[in-house]
């Protein structure tokens, strides 16, 4: 059996992500070569944004960003101060802004090379977030044969029966469906919660059955690896898929060390077998012109995950 689950914008961990993300978007703006690490904190009341940047960027309102995306009746604290010149020395001559492992991987289980159960959590979500734009989470269990076992959907302000029907109506044929299992819901968000930037990095990946190299994207430009190099292992599993019509599933793998710019590693595993990645350039610059990643595109992956989307990573 496998089970995946999505969560809608409106959840006080995407929130933070958002926000994250559109600080980036605003210093790419203004300086496409702007090196930002910024983190959000959202909780009842209060939001706190954080962290390092280098840029020429000179009018970024972030309070600004943050009113448009959380609401204007909050408290606001912003704390943001020029990356340690440590860590640039490394970064400035196309080294990797940190260490890490990254992983893509690629199915044909879906149209979009994502697995289906993350498929259809993803799909229910977005259906439920068109008829209630709040807090929300969808969950869906499949068995080895592709049976549905259970449905889960929780949405703020979102009457059980009128959900349920949305539910069934998005995945018919379930054998269970738990709607608002803990009850109706009015109180979400960070009313609620709160709310952190890359803590839903399984809902940003593949979902929990694919292994993930444990960085978060949020809020990072392309120099960390963290978020380059998993936009690139994607591609890089979607372009073996089509370089093996038969294959059904690649697994890619790498790794880095920070300030050095060649991958440590660069492994594709197709369908079970593995062999080395060979005719990219996986260096944090190389992938950055590659995917074209100096723009400000990230807002939107912040929002229902960033694979299977057709973005330049696809």
């Amino acid at each position: 059996m496998k089970t995946a689950e999505c969560v809608s914008p409106g959840h006080p961990d995407k929130v933070c992500d958002r926000i994250s993300d559109a600080v980036l978007d605003a210093y790419l703006a203004q300086d496409p070569a702007s090196r930002v690490a910024v983190e959000s904190v959202g909780s009842h009341g209060k939001v706190w944004v954080t962290g390092e940047v280098t840029t020429t960027a000179t009018d970024v309102d972030v309070v600004k960003i943050v009113e448009d995306i959380a609401g204007t009746d909050l408290d606001i604290s912003v704390h943001i101060v020029q990356q340690s010149p440590e860590i640039a020395q490394g970064v400035d001559t196309g080294g990797a802004g940190d260490q890490g492992i990254m992983t893509g991987y690629a199915t044909r289980e879906t149209d979009t090379f994502m697995p289906k159960e993350y498929e259809l959590a993803r799909g229910l979500c977005q259906a439920a977030y068109k008829e209630y734009p709040y807090d929300g989470k969808t969950q869906v269990t499949l068995g080895e044969d592709g049976t549905i076992f259970s449905v889960v959907c929780s949405f703020q302000n979102a009457p059980t029966a009128d959900l349920e029907k949305l539910a069934k109506e998005a995945i018919p044929g379930a054998r269970e469906y738990h709607i608002n299992p803990a009850g109706d819901w009015s109180q979400g968000g960070f009313d609620a919660d709160a709310g952190l930037t890359g803590r839903k990095i399984i809902v940003d990946n593949y979902g929990p059955e694919v292994a993930v190299g444990g960085g978060a994207f949020s809020g990072k430009d392309p120099s960390k690896v963290d978020r380059s190099g998993a936009y690139m292992a994607r591609r890089v599993a979607v372009d073996y898929l089509e370089k093996y019509p038969e294959a059904q599933e690649v697994l890619v793998k790498l790794a880095y060390a920070i300030g050095y710019p060649e991958a440590l590693m660069a492994v594709a595993v197709v369908d079970g077998v593995s062999e080395e990645v060979e005719g990219y350039d996986l260096t944090p610059n190389g992938i950055k012109s590659f995917l074209k990643l100096d723009r400000p595109v990230y807002s939107k992956t912040a929002e229902w995950g960033h694979f299977g989307r057709n973005f330049e990573w696809k």
